[in-house]
């Protein structure tokens, strides 16, 4: 007898034709190898949910690749509840001048991301955490993303021991993203970063919404 999830599963959409417009055809290749491992095992897994298959490209794939504009050539990147690798994951298919630290708290996740690894021979500048990132070593980042994974006045005691002084917090928000940098004063007071927090927007005039940020570099 089948799976039944299996054999309901949804194909993984065609590559919006913008997208191949501004990606290699090397990464385009490799982002649809994950997406397609998403799609399939990640959903049969409980990675990600069905309903998210046909939006995976324009929803989660490409908002983290607008991302990656944010992100600095040569930067040691730490990203904080990766889930099933977004962005962590797709910044370094898409990136080769990225060393990543992909942390989550679940197993089979992990898991999961380890396979990743191995299929796209990312085991020389990618590795996995399995653990809660305010219980883990100081991982001394220049760059701590997550997307997801909180609002930002929980969030910031979670990634900034992990940045550098000097390092930044980049964490994917949406409309609220305002209201969250308000909240988080004092928490990001702590680290020196409350001055410079702001929005910034990535993907401008090629995906739809663009990509809104939040931007807080750790000064003490």
């Amino acid at each position: 007898m089948g799976n039944p999830l299996s054999d309901s599963l949804a194909p993984l959409p065609p590559v919006p034709s913008y997208a191949s417009q501004r990606l290699s055809a090397d990464a385009i290749e490799r982002l649809t190898r994950y997406g397609e491992a998403l799609s399939t095992d990640g959903v049969i897994r409980g990675l990600i949910g069905p309903r998210e298959v046909p939006i995976l490209w324009d929803r989660h794939l490409l908002n983290c690749v607008a991302m990656a504009e944010a992100v600095p050539r040569q930067s040691r990147v730490a990203d904080i509840g990766t889930g099933a690798g977004l962005p962590g994951l797709v910044l370094a298919l898409i990136r080769p001048d990225l060393e990543i630290v992909l942390v989550d708290t679940l197993q089979r996740r992990c898991e999961f991301l380890e396979e990743m690894m191995a299929q796209f021979d990312l085991v020389d500048r990618v590795s996995v955490i399995w653990g809660r990132a305010e219980e883990i070593n100081p991982l001394e980042a220049d760059i701590v993303t997550s997307r997801a994974v909180a609002a930002l006045k929980k969030l910031a005691p979670w990634s900034f021991p992990h940045a550098k002084v000097g390092g930044r917090l980049l964490a994917m928000k949406g409309q609220k993203a305002v209201e969250e940098i308000t909240a988080a004063r004092k928490v990001l007071a702590k680290w020196g970063a409350e001055k410079d927090a702001a929005i910034i927007t990535c993907g401008q005039g090629w995906i739809t919404p663009a990509v809104t940020l939040v931007s807080a570099t750790r000064r003490r």
